[in-house]
């Protein structure tokens, strides 16, 4: 441009640059972050233990952005003989009837799943739901798996539930960070279902959460 100073332009450019650069910091650390570990007591995973009687099956929850599709969180339901148990790794689901394991919450009985999919659920987030049949065996692996692989650092939900499924020998799913490109895999899989939950409500689940404390 005329009667710009070449100088005050490269500073201009220099002080963008390093702007950009810290905000691309901001946006690592804010995708990244230590595990977190949780160790329920015995006595309250005993307590809490549910089974469901179901066909064995895992179902796995895709949180969706309704304005561009992108994938926020995965999660992991196991409906095994044992038990029915939610591998939500990463995740920030809580109720005081729900114990917690590194990301492996017991007592996931309908209501609590119903919780689980309300909480994420929200105008600006869809739930998409996959279910996936399993013999008992199978189903029993993935859990014992689940409950072996430790707390998960921030942003890697997808990454570890595909190490799982891999380990466990259910399908040839990619290993990826990418919530959607797991959803995408699983939908290639024979006998699977899927359906989408929407949610109207306010882009807040403070509501859902206070009504979940209720254990009756």
């Amino acid at each position: 441009h005329r009667g710009l100073d070449p100088s005050g332009l490269h500073q201009r450019l220099m002080r963008l640059r390093a702007a950009l650069l810290g905000f691309g910091l901001l946006v690592l650390a804010a995708c990244g972050g230590p595990a977190e570990p949780v160790w329920a007591p015995q006595s309250a995973v005993d307590a809490a233990r549910f089974v469901t009687g179901n066909q064995p099956k895992i179902t796995i929850f895709t949180v969706t952005s309704t304005r561009n599709g992108s994938g926020g969180h995965s999660g992991l339901l196991i409906d095994a003989p044992s038990e029915r148990v939610l591998f939500d790794p990463a995740g920030t689901f809580q109720v005081p009837f729900v114990p917690e394991r590194n990301d492996v919450h017991y007592g996931m009985t309908d209501r609590a799943v119903s919780v689980y999919i309300d909480y994420h659920a929200r105008e600006t987030f869809d739930v998409q739901i996959q279910e996936i049949p399993l013999t008992a065996a199978q189903a029993e692996r993935v859990k014992a798996i689940a409950e072996s692989y430790g707390a998960v650092p921030k942003a890697q939900c997808t990454l570890s539930i595909t190490r799982i499924l891999r380990q466990a020998g259910i399908g040839d799913f990619p290993v990826t960070y990418f919530p959607n490109s797991l959803m995408k895999a699983v939908d290639k899989v024979p006998g699977v279902t899927r359906r989408t939950i929407s949610d109207d409500d306010a882009d807040d689940n403070h509501g859902v959460l206070f009504q979940a404390t209720q254990k009756s």
